[in-house]
C-alpha cells in the first residue's frame, strides 16, 4: 500500500481545490464588481426614468448668448465651459450620455418665474433665494462664489499685485448693502477707510471716475463688470468661497415640483464628495479666467 507524503498530497489533492478554490473566488470578485457597477448605472438610470420632457433625454437650458468662462464659445453642447462642463458631468452620473443631452435657450427672467418650463434643468448662474424657492426649484447648489478685486489697469500699472499687503494701500469703494464690506475689513483692513455706495453700479462708476482703485464683488459679477462695464478693467485676484461667510450660491434651476431634482442632486452631492466639482470649477473657473487666489 502506497501512503501519500505532504509533497503528494499537495500535488494530488490540495492543489486542485486550492486552484478552483482561487478561480472562484476571482470569478466571485469580479462578478461582485460588475453586479456593484451595474447596480450604480441602472440607479442612476432608474432615477430619472419617466421624469424628463423626453423619454431617455435630458433637456437643458442655458443663455442666448451664454458668456465665457460658464460657456466658451456660446456653444453649450461642447462641453467647454464651467456650466457646460458640470451640466454633462451631472448628466452622465444620471445615466445620459452626451448624445441624449439636448441644448435649448432660455432668457434668465423668464426661467425665474412660476409655470411650465420648456427644459429639465437650466444653468444660468440662478443664486438660490428664498424667494425664488416659492415658484421654481433649485438643485443643490454647484458653486459658491468667491469674493474678487476689481481694478483698472491703472491700479496693475501702479503696482497692484494680488497680495493683501498690496490691497492695503488702495482707495476701495464698497457697496455697504452686501457682505463685501466685512469681507474687506476682517480680510483686507485697507489703510483707509473705503468709501461707501448703495449699490454696485455706484461703485464702478466711482472707479470710472477715479475716485476709488479697488472694489470687491462675487467673482461672476466681477468677470462681468470687468469684461462689460469696464473698458480697462481687471479681475486682479479672489478669495476662496471659504472665506466669506454668506457666499452666493448658484443652484440648477428646474420646474416647481420638478421629480427629477432627487436625481440631480443626488449625482451633484457625489460629484462634491469625490473631488469633481472642486476640479471642474479648478479648470475653468481659476486656470481659464487666470484669476489668481490673493495671498
Amino acid at each position: 500500500m502506497h501512503f501519500l507524503n505532504q509533497s503528494d498530497l499537495n500535488q494530488t489533492v490540495l492543489s486542485p481545490i486550492m486552484k478552483n478554490t482561487k478561480m472562484s473566488v476571482l470569478k466571485i470578485a469580479v462578478f461582485s464588481i460588475a453586479l456593484v457597477f451595474g447596480t450604480a448605472v441602472n440607479a442612476a438610470n432608474e432615477c430619472a426614468t419617466g421624469k424628463t420632457l423626453k423619454e431617455g433625454v435630458l433637456t437643458i437650458a442655458t443663455g442666448n448668448p451664454a458668456y465665457y468662462p460658464w460657456v466658451m464659445d456660446n456653444d453649450p453642447s461642447s462641453g467647454e465651459g464651467f456650466e457646460a462642463a458640470v451640466a454633462y458631468e451631472v448628466a452622465s452620473r444620471m445615466g445620459f450620455e452626451k448624445d441624449k443631452v439636448e441644448w435649448t435657450a432660455a432668457s434668465f427672467d423668464e426661467a425665474i418665474q412660476p409655470g411650465v418650463k420648456d427644459f429639465d434643468v437650466n444653468l444660468q448662474q440662478f443664486s438660490i433665494t428664498e424667494e425664488r424657492e416659492k415658484v421654481v426649484d433649485f438643485s443643490a447648489p454647484y458653486y459658491s462664489a468667491a469674493m474678487a478685486v476689481l481694478v483698472r489697469q491703472s491700479s496693475i500699472a501702479n503696482g497692484a499685485e494680488a497680495t493683501v499687503e498690496s490691497l492695503k494701500k488702495l482707495k476701495w469703494g464698497i457697496d455697504s448693502n452686501t457682505t463685501a464690506l466685512k469681507m474687506l475689513q476682517e480680510n483686507i483692513k485697507p489703510d483707509s477707510d473705503p468709501l461707501l455706495y448703495d449699490d454696485n453700479v455706484n461703485v464702478t462708476e466711482a472707479m470710472k471716475a477715479n475716485q476709488i482703485d479697488a472694489a470687491m464683488f462675487d467673482l461672476p459679477t466681477a468677470l462681468y463688470l470687468g469684461a462689460v462695464v469696464l473698458e480697462d478693467g481687471v479681475v486682479l485676484g479672489q478669495f476662496p468661497a471659504d472665506r466669506t461667510e454668506t457666499p452666493d450660491q448658484f443652484g440648477m434651476l428646474m420646474e416647481d415640483g420638478n421629480a427629477l431634482k432627487e436625481c440631480v442632486d443626488v449625482a451633484l452631492n457625489a460629484m462634491t464628495e469625490d473631488g469633481t466639482l472642486a476640479e471642474i470649477e479648478a479648470e475653468w473657473l481659476q486656470e481659464t479666467t487666470g484669476v489668481p487666489l490673493i495671498k
